[in-house]
């Protein structure tokens, strides 16, 4: 077997962390098997560079290895990608087509994002993990396949079954073997070696010297959570390399690029649906305020009219004069109209307060909804402005998957991002 060192040699690994080299034994020791192996880790840690080891040191290395990223696949063709169709099997198919499966047939098949696979080809893929059968869209005819599958998620498995987005015999399936790779925050000792290594190709590559941080930088660069990983890593190793005139950098610099220290992102969509539950519920404390009040005006109403019932005389009158004002006004032939019509004029003056602060209220929830409509369109826009228009990576900035922003840039028709 050979030595974890002469493996990430081979594949451009960086680091020396013990979790890390643990993941990379455990690929080795699985290679040459046909056991499915389930790849996990948060979005940035470099899970593809495992599902490329297996098929390397595997039986299959020369045979096809293909990579499906699962998340950026829309739900009405990810099954004629993966499975292939029949001509005429749906509109715009016009000739037969070969799926990954069967282009892949004795190699190897890596499934990335394979959380976000809808529930109905997660149906099919369960029986090819079973059987190797598996039909293409539009045909009737079983055909069968050799290949092994590795698939790699960033999502909590256990509550994606729990909410019933992903079924729990096809996590067994893929699971047998589970490989966890380590965020950059638990390998602390790795970041100032990559950033060198980063530092060092981009230097390459826009023809300029490397960049250098002094000690305290390094020091501050290990510091930090690197919730984006190895990817946020390198993405602020190529600003640097590209803004910075100065190429040996302190604190004080570094601090411009830090997470920390620029504007925060938009918030998330699952942060706007937080926020959405939260206006419900003072919607609901308005409506609870409006009914009281109703109650007691009701009381009120009561009140009087006994009061005004009970006695014939003014004096009863004259000490409700201001209320007698304030639902007749100024007009006095009205106030020596009978009870009852007394009392029908004021429960009409009050019904009509009340409906105009559920209007009001009403109104409040409709600019609501605008403005979380208004509030989404934003954040999309400005993702795909700050990435130039490259949706994969707005879709992780938003924190949704790639199939679910190309959704939302559909439903509300926002074109190019050379439009926006």
């Amino acid at each position: 077997m050979e030595s974890i060192l002469a493996v990430k040699q081979r594949f451009g690994i960086i680091g020396d962390n013990p979790m890390l080299n643990r993941a990379i034994e455990k690929s080795i020791q699985v290679a040459n098997s046909d056991i499915s192996v389930l790849v996990t880790g948060e979005s940035g840690v470099g899970k593809e560079n495992i599902p490329k080891i297996i098929h390397q040191y595997s039986h299959r290395k020369h045979s096809k290895y293909i990579a499906v990223n699962c998340g950026a696949i829309p739900d009405g063709t990810i099954d004629s990608e993966l499975f292939g169709h029949e001509k005429g099997a749906f509109t715009g198919a016009t000739a037969n087509r070969s799926g990954y499966f069967e282009v892949a047939d004795g190699g190897t098949i890596f499934l990335d994002e394979v959380g976000e696979l809808p529930l109905a080809t997660q149906v099919r893929l369960l029986r090819v993990l079973e059987s190797g059968e598996f039909i293409k869209v539009g045909s009737s005819k079983v055909e069968k396949t050799n290949v092994r599958i590795v698939a790699a998620t960033n999502v909590n498995m256990e509550e994606a079954i729990k909410k019933g987005k992903f079924r729990e015999d096809l996590f067994y399936r893929l699971s047998t073997i589970i490989i966890n790779i380590p965020p950059l925050r638990q390998r602390k000792e790795d970041i100032p070696i990559l950033f060198r290594k980063f530092a060092s190709d981009f230097a390459q590559k826009y023809n300029m010297p490397t960049l250098r941080l002094d000690e305290s930088a390094q020091q501050i660069l290990c510091q930090q959570d690197w919730k984006g990983n190895i990817r946020q890593l390198r993405n602020i190793a190529e600003q640097m390399s590209i803004l910075e005139k100065e190429r040996n950098l302190n604190t004080e610099t570094l601090n411009h690029y830090l997470p920390n220290k620029t504007p925060k992102l938009p918030a998330r969509l699952d942060d706007i649906k937080e926020d959405n539950s939260s206006f419900s519920s003072e919607r609901e404390i308005l409506y609870k305020v409006l009914f009281d009040m109703k109650n007691d005006l009701n009381d009120l109403k009561k009140l009087t009219l006994e009061l005004m019932q009970g006695d014939s005389s003014t004096e009863v009158k004259e000490k409700n004069q201001g209320l007698i004002e304030k639902i007749y006004g100024q007009d006095e032939s009205k106030h020596d109209r009978k009870n009852i019509d007394f009392e029908q004029d004021i429960d009409i003056e009050l019904n009509s307060k009340i409906d105009s602060s559920f209007e009001y209220a009403e109104t409040i929830e409709e600019e609501e909804t605008l403005s979380l409509h208004d509030k989404e369109v934003e954040m999309i826009k400005q993702a795909l402005m700050r990435t130039n228009g490259r949706r994969k990576n707005a879709a992780k900035e938003l924190g949704i998957s790639e199939r679910t922003l190309y959704r939302k840039i559909k439903q509300h028709n926002l074109g190019d991002v050379s439009d926006l």
